[in-house]
């Protein structure tokens, strides 16, 4: 739908030449996903060429992907007024009639070229129904859907819904039981609320015998709460759906939830954005709006939306998670940081919560406080099955870079025994003894089980390579070294590395040239631990035998013909 909209807004407006500029501004920001931009000038292009129906177009578009149905809602008018078909103006069209509280029009059966799906249809129609007090017609209604080949669990999950919006929770359960409402009754959300149903029902203890089974190990304080409540046999309120508004707004937000792994995350968004308009606190739907939006390289429209999330609801931590995340996606890594630290006081108790503190803290080089978070997230994950494999490495890599190597070896070895064939740590704890010319043997075998893993990765193919030259296998080395630098090929530690090895097999000329190559890939002005321009230079004045000799360090091997 927003694919074939966009393309008819994007063909030029045969207008004035006055809306040009708007227009291609436009124009531009809709291709970059950038509604914000794009709703601001399809707005000054419609001043100048109100008529024009490819620019009403583009601002529905543009209006609704920013939440704002009042805006889009006029325009959505006029493009029906003029018979302009548009499955997005219908979108906007069906969220004002349902916030007007018009039930009636939504139970009628919308005309040729109206409606948003028959899907959506038919559900807004059950639900309207439900608004009417016409149970039974609604529930009958539900029944029509879940015949339609594919949409039973859809159906049946918002037919146990309205049920228990209307206190039948034993119908609701009967449902769920039968295991008709689908993959919806396997969500995180349909769990919840059939927590909310069996409490209501008083058989807390299948509560808590689902919960445990849907979320082993899992530490979330929503889940938390609720199993605290079940556990002192505290009845739950059915919070989930208690009016039919928000059982319209549950219709876009589930569509919106089914979409999200199969069509473009632009099309999603606007399903979500009506759910978000007609339940502004519904917090998945925040959520996966936010997400929506970081997917769409929208950052700041991420950060905004992730802030709407209360910091009393249960998710709130994930909502602040994820507006780091968005930060450190859109180059403000200090504030992410911020933003973790803070989290980190008012949710330290959450192993997440440390480990993304520790991971923000790594990605800016600031070690030795991230190993501090590191370790309260090992402590914390102790009660949840232990540290994962990944958690044990990036502390490892931490330990590392403070020179604290007894500790870093402790833990790349633990993370391997946990994956004893994770590449990236083969190939790091290889490359670290190989550094250290300890070893080596050890550390070759594990970088040859990291290639065999990962044979096109450029850096764990360039370890083995260095591996091999450290042995004084030269020869063995050269084809490893090549191999990197096609994958790398603008890398300067994996160019340096190959004019070493081309040096040491008696190829002074072309170790020249990688040398050269590996200084024109060295930003001015950047440091890099891995790589020394100095040094570089130094090689190209007087060989790589003179350099090792000035270091103090072993010359290179002698190798006969016969090896």
């Amino acid at each position: 739908m927003v694919a074939a909209a966009l393309s008819f807004v994007l063909a030029a407006p045969s207008a004035a030449q006055s809306i040009a500029g708007p227009y291609l501004a436009a124009r531009s920001a809709a291709m970059q996903n950038d509604f914000e931009d794009a709703a601001t000038y399809f707005t000054r292009a419609l001043a100048r060429d109100p008529g024009n129906l490819a620019l009403m177009e583009g601002a529905v578009v543009a209006q609704l992907a920013m939440g704002r149905v009042d805006r889009a809602l006029p325009i959505a008018q006029t493009l029906q007024r003029a018979g302009q078909p548009s499955q997005v103006a219908q979108l906007v069209l069906t969220a004002d009639a349902i916030q007007r509280g018009d039930f009636e029009k939504l139970t009628q059966v919308p005309a040729e070229g109206e409606g948003v799906g028959s899907l959506v249809d038919g559900l807004l129609r059950a639900w309207a129904l439900m608004g009417l007090g016409k149970v039974s017609e609604a529930l009958a209604a539900f029944d029509e859907i879940a015949a339609q080949p594919g949409l039973q669990g859809f159906a049946m999950f918002h037919k146990a819904m309205a049920l228990a919006s209307v206190g039948d929770f034993e119908s609701a359960e009967g449902i769920f039981g039968a295991d008709t409402a689908g993959a919806a009754v396997q969500t995180r959300r349909g769990v919840l609320a059939r927590a909310e149903i069996l409490s209501q029902l008083e058989r807390a203890d299948e509560g808590l015998e689902m919960l445990g089974r849907m979320f082993t190990g899992a530490t979330d304080p929503e889940i938390d709460e609720i199993v605290a409540s079940l556990e002192a046999g505290e009845p739950i309120p059915f919070s989930t759906i208690t009016t039919p508004q928000d059982g319209f707004a549950e219709v876009f937000y589930t569509v919106a939830a089914a979409l999200r792994s199969e069509a473009g995350p632009e099309f999603t968004l606007l399903y979500a954005q009506v759910a978000r308009a007609l339940r502004p606190d519904h917090v998945d739907v925040l959520l996966l709006t936010a997400e929506l939006f970081e997917s769409l390289d929208q950052y700041d429209s991420a950060i905004d939306v992730y802030k709407q999330v209360p910091a009393s609801h249960g998710a709130y931590h994930a909502a602040e998670l994820g507006r780091a995340d968005a930060l450190r996606r859109a180059d403000r890594p200090e504030q992410a940081i911020e933003v973790l630290e803070q989290l980190s006081r008012s949710h330290g108790d959450l192993a997440i919560v440390q480990t993304s503190l520790g991971d923000a803290l790594r990605q800016q080089d600031r070690f030795a406080e991230a190993v501090s978070a590191y370790d309260k997230a090992v402590e914390l994950s102790q009660t949840t099955g232990g540290p994962s494999w990944f958690l044990l490495y990036a502390r490892a890599i931490c330990h590392e870079r403070t020179e604290n190597w007894e500790a870093a070896e402790a833990d790349f070895r633990a993370a391997l025994e946990l994956n004893p064939n994770q590449p990236q740590v083969l190939n790091y704890l290889g490359y670290s003894l190989v550094e250290q010319q300890v070893k080596l043997e050890e550390a070759l075998e594990m970088i040859e089980r990291a290639v065999a893993a990962s044979p096109d990765s450029g850096y764990i193919v360039d370890s083995l390579g260095w591996a091999l030259y450290r042995l004084g296998r030269y020869e063995e080395a050269v084809p490893q070294m090549e191999r990197a630098v096609e994958l790398l090929a603008v890398d300067p530690v994996v160019n340096d590395h190959l004019g070493d090895v081309y040096w040491a097999v008696g190829r002074e000329r072309e170790a020249r040239f990688q040398w050269m190559r590996a200084l024109s890939f060295i930003d001015q002005g950047e440091s890099n631990e891995d790589v020394d321009p100095d040094r570089i230079r130094r090689k190209l004045e007087v060989g790589l035998d003179q350099v090792l000799s000035d270091e103090g360090a072993p010359p290179l091997k002698v190798v006969n013909e016969d090896g």
